[in-house]
């Protein structure tokens, strides 16, 4: 028996068909470089204690080489006077490392999330230059550092929704459009009374409860998030599980679960996909929302929604507004135009010459 064809893919041994896909989404030039853009915007944001901070990356004093964005050093331990934690902005700090005849490597932007400029010309919000390069806002913190942190947080926030609702609307969805009968008809039920909840005066009533953060705006929002998807795998489940090939492997005694993960899954992929895009985006404009409510992220936490709070209440400083509203259309785009290249090569009717959308 001869073996199966393999394809090499960025080093990797991958089916035709997997190539085929690949092969399709690389035709389409608007969402692969927007994959790129997206990526190159990720990277920076995962990467942005290297980016944007107040703290030297590396320095070296007296012979030894310090981490200072990995480990907290007093300025007492630099040749100063206080046990707290240096202050690397501060010049006397910086002519003790000079004067042992050590150096301090900086990111690009010497300001963290929290850093205020006190040595602004003008009061604050002050206008972008060269030291603060989108200006600052209206506490005298870095807008481009606070940007950059909470679009890191805005980014992983919809991942992790993204992947949450990928996992429970296909498990709810498989199980009702496969099964259907009794256990569809109570699953909708459910979903028609869970879905008819407002759901933003219980977010209201629950973050008056509990702490807002991370992990609790994740999981109110994921509870209320899933249904749209379960709808859609739900639908071609449905349709699929009435397909000969699925009768056949029902015949042959394989396994519901099997059938379902193997078989009727992948024609559902497409449906899916499509939909993907819609659940990132609507994580990020969700979490921007609460955060301009006041139920989002804790005070003093970098968000798009606090810029867009202080871009609103100081019409004077353009910059803040029209930062957080380009920077939110910017990502939201790419995100749409990386789901309708995903979608065409997951579609088999799409051809690599064909491209709908390149």
């Amino acid at each position: 028996m001869e073996a199966p064809i393999r394809y090499s893919l960025l080093g990797m041994q991958v089916s035709p068909l997997h190539y085929r896909r690949w092969q399709v989404f690389r035709s389409s030039r608007r969402g692969f470089l927007s994959l790129l853009l997206f990526m190159s915007l990720l990277f920076v944001t995962l990467a942005a204690d290297f980016v944007a901070n107040d703290k030297p990356i590396i320095m070296q004093h007296e012979g030894q080489f310090y981490f200072p964005i990995f480990q907290t050093y007093t300025e007492a331990q630099l040749g100063g006077d206080f046990e707290t934690e240096a202050e690397y902005r501060d010049p006397y700090v910086q002519q003790l490392i000079a004067e042992s005849g050590g150096w301090m490597l900086w990111p690009p932007i010497r300001y963290s999330y929290q850093t205020i400029n006190y040595d602004v010309a003008v009061p604050a919000p002050a206008p972008p230059s060269g030291e603060n390069w989108l200006g600052t806002d209206d506490q005298g913190r870095d807008v481009l550092a606070r940007l950059i942190y909470g679009l890191r947080l805005s980014m992983l926030f919809a991942l992790c929704m993204t992947v949450g609702v990928l996992f429970i609307g296909i498990a709810t969805g498989a199980v009702q459009g496969y099964f259907g009968g009794w256990t569809d008809i109570l699953m909708q039920r459910f979903i028609e009374i869970w879905s008819g909840l407002p759901i933003l005066y219980l977010l209201i009533i629950l973050s008056s409860i509990f702490a807002p953060g991370f992990l609790v705006l994740l999981f109110l929002l994921l509870v209320f998030s899933w249904m749209g998807l379960s709808d859609i795998v739900r639908a071609e489940f449905l349709k699929v599980r009435s397909y000969d090939y699925v009768k056949a492997a029902r015949a042959l005694g394989v396994g519901n679960l099997a059938i379902m993960a193997r078989h009727v899954l992948p024609n559902a992929m497409v449906a899916t996909l499509t939909f993907l895009p819609f659940i990132f985006t609507g994580a990020i404009t969700s979490l921007t929302a609460l955060d301009y409510l006041g139920l989002g992220m804790p005070p003093g936490q970098p968000s798009l929604g606090e810029l867009l709070v202080q871009g609103k209440s100081n019409l004077q400083a353009p910059w803040l507004g029209l930062t957080a509203f380009v920077t939110l259309s910017v990502v939201l785009t790419l995100v749409v135009f990386i789901g309708e290249a995903v979608r065409d090569a997951f579609d088999p009717r799409t051809t690599v010459e064909g491209d709908r959308h390149g």
